[in-house]
């Protein structure tokens, strides 16, 4: 419940506050175009660091591993990209922050410790993409 209250509630907040500001010290014109520039190379972002996971997991999958963190990092990437996409400076913050590849290191480490005991290690023969049709 109070996770929720955080989110809707003292969140929103807090971006108004800080939007205002910002507003006051660059003009309602800058601040509108520095939020839309942000959500342009946020999406760019998103899409560059999202294909980069994609082709770890694929070569994971390849060598019959369970692309374990790369999932993680998907859902990361997932989830920076819906606060790049929210107006804001502090989500957009977030969001950067969930893009960065080390940072996202920590996340799944702590991600990896916290659900060590729930999450199963599996392998998989290796995968041959010429043989898909032969079945």
């Amino acid at each position: 419940m109070a996770v929720l209250v955080l989110l809707f509630i003292v969140v929103p907040i807090a971006e108004l506050a800080v939007i205002i500001q910002v507003g006051q010290s660059l003009g309602v014109l800058s601040t509108i175009l520095l939020l839309i520039a942000v959500s342009i190379v946020g999406a760019w972002m998103v899409k560059f660091q999202g294909l980069l996971v994609l082709m770890k997991a694929r070569e994971r999958l390849a060598r019959g591993e369970m692309p374990n963190d790369e999932l993680i990092s998907g859902l990361a990437i997932l989830i920076a990209g819906a606060l790049m996409l929210t107006p804001g400076f502090i989500t957009d913050a977030v969001g950067i922050a969930l893009l960065i590849p080390p940072i996202r290191a920590i996340l799944v480490a702590i991600v990896r410790r916290r659900f060590r005991g729930r999450i199963q290690t599996f392998t998989t023969p290796p995968i041959d993409p010429d043989g898909w049709d032969q079945q």
